[in-house]
């Protein structure tokens, strides 16, 4: 494939799909006081969340350095690319954008377009599978770009969180308010578009996965479909059943979301990734 397709570990695409179309995906760093761990490597995400609310400090995250996108670039046209394709978590959200960007300056032996999904979690994702799929297919970097800016437009992520403890822990919230939330049942809803993250507030589960149904059916006619969380398998399930009527249940992709901003969102977390016909 002359154009050849990098992301990061945020992307939350499953294993096979990546292999299938060759993306090569740069790791992001947890870290939990002085322990390191590489996203998708040293840890799975079953573990990181069955750990993370006994973790000792709360943890953080890295990007990598310019020079390990600059070897990973060079790396591609020992296979053949004549150009790469960078897409990455919205620059709203992390410095992956930035830091890859430093890197294709520098990369001087093929030529490297840096991407913003404007997006986090599938919703990159399903933008670097697309891409994947037209690279394969031969398509130049052109008609692809037309293709992901068109893309981004009906793409949606959206999700409720079940404590408001963790964006406390994080310092994305005070006490204070995270006490007055806890002691009210808010439960916040995350959205993600446009590479604009906002959020409202509900009162319960219930409530919030009500909301969840109300925004989705709003979205429809529904292109792609996908179910994220944070190891919450009981709320795949039930997410996958009470959506069943706007999409094939068995065409629901369900995947953890990355730590790297679950640990923000602590264990519990759900929500949809769509992309809109």
């Amino acid at each position: 494939m002359p154009v050849r397709i990098v992301t990061d570990s945020t992307c939350d695409l499953p294993a096979e799909t990546i292999a299938r179309y060759g993306i090569r995906v740069v790791p992001l760093f947890i870290n939990v006081g002085e322990q390191g761990f590489l996203d998708g490597i040293d840890i799975t995400r079953e573990e990181f969340y069955k750990r993370l609310p006994t973790f000792p400090v709360h943890p953080t995250t890295a990007v990598p350095s310019p020079l390990k996108f600059r070897a990973l670039y060079d790396s591609l046209v020992d296979e053949g690319a004549t150009h790469v394709l960078s897409i990455h978590i919205s620059v709203s959200l992390s410095a992956v954008v930035n830091v890859a960007r430093v890197a294709a300056q520098e990369t001087t032996t093929v030529p490297v377009t840096v991407f913003d999904s404007q997006q986090l979690s599938l919703g990159t994702g399903f933008l670097v599978e697309t891409a994947a799929k037209m690279a394969a297919a031969g398509c130049p970097i052109t008609e692809i770009l037309a293709a992901l800016n068109d893309q981004i437009k009906r793409s949606h992520v959206f999700a409720a969180l079940d404590t408001l403890e963790f964006l406390k822990r994080s310092g994305r919230m005070n006490k204070y308010m995270a006490g007055i939330g806890a002691l009210l049942q808010l439960k916040p809803i995350l959205t993600m578009h446009n590479g604009k993250p906002a959020t409202e507030q509900v009162r319960t589960r219930a409530r919030a996965t009500q909301r969840l149904l109300e925004m989705l059916e709003e979205l429809g006619p529904l292109k792609r479909l996908a179910i994220v969380h944070t190891h919450a398998p009981e709320r795949v399930a039930e997410l996958r059943s009470l959506s069943a009527h706007l999409f094939p249940a068995d065409d629901i992709l369900a995947a953890d979301i990355t730590p790297v901003v679950g640990s923000h969102l602590g264990p519990g977390a759900f929500g949809f990734v769509v992309l809109s016909a």
